[in-house]
């Protein structure tokens, strides 16, 4: 009750209230000469000069009050500054209770010494109408009240009761009430006060708030009224409209928008009548705006009670972010053809319209042959580069109306119509070779590329296109084994020999497992001392219903379906066993392909091997290709060294059909160089042939390698390299066909066994 409300409140509140206490301090000082000069007319009434007195008090108190509520004012205090806001509702105290206490005095002084009626009710009379006063003006401050109550009602009280009657004690009683009641009605203006403060520093915020909202709203909005009248609109959607020629939104019904918009034909009608609609109804939801190339708004309607409000969502970034995301998603990266998943799309619906129209369809596989080659040599940015060179050049090779896709890697895939007979679509074929015939030029390189391509027909384009697909493939598979560089049109007997290689396949993955295949080995000869030094282990598959499979046949099978390292391992381990039994210090050649490089652990497997069989390590040599060694050129060297190290030979097979041969001879550990039967053929009839493998020999024994010559098959090749080249060893149908291991050992015994002789006595007895 007599606390501080500085304790009780917030600061902006308390200062609040406090500057309510201060306020209108002329009527104040009006009030307190009222007062005064009643108290002065009733002293005049009544002849008692103690009145004039009271009225003097009254009036000097009301003066020191005007005084204190200017200084108040002129002291300025701050909204939220409590601490100066509690001085000045101590001052506010003081001269509050000394009002009310003049005004008790007053009618103490006229009810029990001057006693004379109209003093009397001068008194009470201008004492309540004071009381009226502090309550309306002091009402936010519940101390202030109090002590003014119990300044201005005791006196009156003491008057009241010491006047002996009844009626006066019933009459100050009744007074009492209406003080206590005063004060409670003080206390609720206080708490409306207060209330309505709170709301209206509420309202504020939130009007800052949403102003700023409105303002800093980084989309454009309009807010229309219940007759479609817009009453808000932000900078942002009168910039926006004002680029489509329409200015100061605010205050236009939006029909009339909507109206000058569908005049300018700068937005689709559809959207403006959807946008009509949505308001008119009026309904919430979202219209697309397209205002121009690469420009698009999303209007969003939010409606309630007849009103809308209307959000314009700048939206081509996205737009044009989610048409990007769709192209990569249906095109390849690299070419910005359209990818598999795509194609595949795409071109079922075109067959699907041929179909109907019944129209003729060619689809074409197309690989670019050696592609491998040239990304291993010159490196992928050169690859991605031809790459998309070659997408150039097949988009403008083909008719304007053809599919043109990537399947991935070097492949590519054309689905185009034509007219006529297969010959129709053999010309679009021969027109993509045509387009490869000129080099590729990059800034400092030029390359020669090629393309083979797989094509398959549908007269009436009734196929699916799985099946031209399959059809195509097989085409291509059959272009790329003639030679590469060429197209190949599907016929009926490719079809037999996919399904003939798919039973190989399979059957080829069963014998594996069984452990059906099994060796033959042909023999080395050393010229030099006329015996057989080294024998080559060759594969062997007996199939139980098509007989003998060539190697040339399954060998590719078996890299195909990934076996080709299970081939390896099953050759190393059974050579060296064979090897074993052999007498004298006879090797033996197994052949590594480049998968084996990553697909064995070729030392392990090479020293399980020994150890099982017994063999020693010089008596192992291993052969890897060319084409072996630039698919897996570090690998390779790695493992090879590790192997030399350990003892076992490592011969380069194939010598010269390869890539960058002599760059290999220097790299490599290799003992024993195998000059392939492509630089024998014709040495006895064609004298550079015979230049060439001389050279090639000669470059061999310059760097101390074992020179073989491979595929010896007459007399007079023999002969011939006998006479002008330095071989070392030979191998091939003159001295020996493969044998099986039961036979080879039986030629060793025989050969290496039986006195020196010439080779051809050697020959002669084979």
């Amino acid at each position: 009750m007599l606390i501080s409300a500085r304790k009780t409140m917030p600061a902006l509140d308390y200062v609040s209230l406090i500057r309510s206490v201060y306020g209108d301090r002329r009527a104040l000082l009006a009030g307190a000469c009222a007062s005064a000069g009643v108290a002065a007319m009733s002293g005049i009434k009544a002849n008692a000069p103690v009145l004039f007195a009271v009225a003097a008090i009254i009036l000097i108190v009301g003066i020191v009050r005007f005084a204190n509520m200017r200084a108040f004012w002129d002291a300025g205090i701050g909204a939220e500054d409590a601490e100066a806001a509690e001085h000045w509702e101590n001052r506010a105290l003081w001269g509050g209770a000394m009002v009310a206490l003049s005004h008790g005095i007053w009618c103490l002084v006229a009810i029990l010494f001057v006693q004379e009626p109209f003093a009397e009710l001068a008194a009470c009379t201008l004492s309540i109408a004071s009381t009226v006063g502090m309550v309306a003006r002091n009402f936010a401050l519940d101390r202030l009240i109090t002590i003014q109550t119990v300044a201005l009602s005791v006196p009156l009280w003491v008057a009241m009761l010491l006047r002996g009657d009844i009626y006066h004690a019933m009459l100050a009683a009744m007074l009492l009430v209406l003080l206590i009641s005063f004060r409670k009605l003080a206390g609720d203006i206080r708490a409306i006060l207060i209330s309505a403060l709170h709301g209206r520093i509420e309202v504020s915020r939130l009007a800052a708030e949403l102003d700023i909202a409105i303002t800093t709203l980084a989309h454009g909005l309009c807010m229309l009224d219940e007759n479609g009248i817009i009453t808000v609109a932000n900078s942002k959607a009168n910039r926006t409209f004002a680029r489509l020629g329409i200015f100061n939104l605010t205050g236009r019904p939006f029909a009339a928008v909507l109206e000058a918009l569908a005049t300018s034909g700068k937005v689709p009608r559809t959207a403006i009548d959807r946008l009509r609609d949505m308001i008119t109804r009026p309904s919430s939801g979202k219209v697309l705006l397209a205002l121009g190339p690469g420009i698009y708004f999303e209007v969003t309607i939010s409606a309630r009670k007849q009103r809308c409000v209307l959000l314009f969502e700048d939206i081509s970034e996205r737009v044009a972010a989610e048409e990007r995301i769709s192209f990569m998603a249906h095109h390849d990266t690299l070419t910005d053809l359209p990818n598999r998943s795509h194609f595949n799309q795409l071109a079922s619906d075109d067959l699907y319209a041929r179909a109907l129209a019944r129209q003729a369809s060619a689809l074409m596989v197309v690989d670019v042959d050696e592609f491998k080659h040239v990304n291993d040599t010159f490196g992928h940015v050169v690859g991605d580069t031809l790459l998309r060179q070659v997408a150039q050049r097949l988009r403008r090779a083909v008719p304007a109306n053809a599919l043109v896709a990537r399947l991935g890697g070097d492949e590519f895939v054309v689905l185009a119509g034509y007219e006529g007979t297969d010959h129709a679509a053999s010309l679009i074929a021969e027109a993509i070779r045509q387009a490869f015939v000129a080099p590729f030029l990059f800034e400092d390189l030029t390359l020669n590329v090629d393309v083979s391509i797989g094509l398959a027909t549908a007269p009436a384009s009734k196929t699916t296109l799985e099946e031209l697909m399959t059809k195509a493939d097989l085409a291509l598979y059959a272009a790329k084994g003639e030679g590469k560089g060429r197209a190949q049109l599907f016929h009926a007997q490719m079809d037999i020999d996919y399904h003939y290689r798919q039973r190989l396949k399979t059957d080829l993955r069963t014998a594996i497992a069984r452990g059906e295949l099994s060796l033959a080995f042909q023999p080395l000869f050393d010229i030099e001392t006329r015996r057989v030094v080294s024998c080559e282990a060759l594969a062997r598959w007996t199939h139980p219903e098509l007989g003998p499979i060539a190697p040339a046949t399954f060998i590719p099978l078996a890299e195909e379906i990934g076996l080709i390292s299970d081939i390896t391992a099953f050759m190393i381990k059974s050579a060296t066993s064979e090897t074993a039994g052999w007498r004298g210090d006879v090797g033996v050649a197994v052949n590594i392909s480049a998968r084996d490089f990553r697909g064995l652990d070729l030392p392990s497997i090479v020293e399980q091997a020994l150890a099982a069989s017994g063999l020693e390590p010089d008596r192992l040599e291993l052969e890897v290709t060319e084409t072996a060694l630039i698919e897996e050129r570090d690998l390779a060297q790695k493992v090879l060294t590790h192997l030399a190290d350990r003892g076992v030979s490592i011969a380069l097979d194939d010598f010269g059909t390869g890539y960058s041969s002599l760059s290999y001879l220097n790299a490599l550990p290799l003992a024993k160089l195998k000059i392939d039967r492509s630089f024998i053929t014709n040495i006895d009839t064609n004298p550079r042939a015979l230049r060439l493998l001389t050279g090639v020999a000669r470059i061999g024994r310059d760097l101390e390698l074992t020179v073989v010559a491979e595929g010896v098959e007459t007399q007079a090749q023999f002969e011939t390299m006998l006479a002008h080249t330095s071989v070392q060893q030979v191998q091939g149908y003159l001295f020996s066909r493969p044998l099986p291991a039961a036979d080879i050992a039986e030629l060793i015994l025989r050969l290496n066994g039986a006195p020196s002789r010439q080779i051809t006595n050697v020959v002669n007895a084979i």
